[in-house]
């Protein structure tokens, strides 16, 4: 009867050791990993702040009104970026007006209305791959497809089309992941209403999913926005002195410009490069404050 009591506590007591041993290791070790992707982080700010820091003073005295409004010079206090600035929000609402609605639909497509095989998931898997495809890649099929084959020649639209290409596999993605993200309840009781299939998609599913699909438009308007070497492909031009006109007329855009500007050996230049990164960055966080406010809006009405 005694053995039963001595060894019952023991044998109690031992299990519990061990787990809170467990316990304790994967503590340490997700205090470990914490502090590498913590250094990490602070690291890629440090990186990212001294950049930001030498550009700035580099390029902040050359900042005026001067700079937006005259055209490209060979003089460095005569140059301005008014053909690049107007050719880049040119190529980019074009781009947008391209892609968006084409990437949006893809993916409600495939979620909403492509039968689940093999054939679907094979599309969904090369989609997958052509949003890590190289840039310069787009760059050879747009001049391939659009420059000679559509004989649309170096102009905004062949560079736009090109562009819409290059994020349409972003959007399609995050738009995808959005849709999934949507409650299938939420379907069902439109259904169970009367609803058919395309009145669920366009009153339900998008309106519920359009702030996932807003992350995707901002990724995507990131991305494109500083692309130089599809452009380079596609017959962006890097001294430009004139306005663009119309969809056919010749552009350049101010990554262009300023690779333009920082090859040239002459220091007031390399000057010149830096005020135009910042207009760049400015012109940036101006086009995804706007997408964030609207994403922001499209949040407020979702309500689960």
């Amino acid at each position: 009867m005694s053995s039963p009591t001595m060894f019952g506590p023991r044998a109690a007591v031992l299990p519990r050791t061990a787990g809170s041993s467990n316990v304790n290791g994967r503590k340490t070790k997700a205090a470990i990993i914490q502090g590498i992707l913590f250094v990490a982080t602070a690291f890629a700010i440090l990186v990212l702040a001294a950049l930001i820091w030498d550009i700035t003073s580099a390029g902040v005295t050359w900042l005026s009104l001067d700079l937006l409004t005259n055209t490209s010079s060979r003089r460095a206090e005569n140059a301005g970026l008014r053909p690049a600035l107007l050719g880049t929000l040119w190529l980019i609402g074009l781009t947008a007006v391209f892609a968006f609605p084409v990437g949006i639909g893809a993916a409600v497509y495939l979620e909403e209305y492509a039968p689940v095989n093999r054939w679907t998931r094979l599309l969904k898997t090369n989609i997958s791959n052509l949003a890590g495809v190289p840039s310069v890649v787009y760059g050879l099929l747009g001049l391939g497809v659009f420059v000679s084959l559509f004989a649309a020649g170096r102009t905004i639209v062949s560079g736009a089309l090109t562009m819409a290409l290059l994020i349409l596999p972003v959007i399609i993605i995050a738009s995808q992941e959005a849709i999934r993200a949507v409650p299938p309840s939420l379907r069902q009781a439109a259904f169970a209403l009367g609803a058919t299939r395309w009145q669920v998609a366009r009153d339900h599913v998008i309106p519920t999913a359009m702030p996932g699909i807003l992350t995707g438009i901002i990724l995507s308007i990131s991305r494109a926005i500083g692309e130089t070497a599809p452009l380079l492909v596609v017959g962006a031009a890097a001294y430009v002195t004139f306005n663009p006109t119309g969809l056919t007329s010749r552009y350049t855009v101010l990554p262009m410009q300023i690779y333009e500007w920082a090859r040239r050996p002459q220091q007031d230049f390399q000057d010149l490069a830096a005020a135009a990164i910042i207009v760049l960055l400015a012109l940036l966080l101006m086009l995804n404050a706007i997408a964030i406010y609207l994403r922001q809006r499209f949040s407020k009405r979702v309500n689960w």
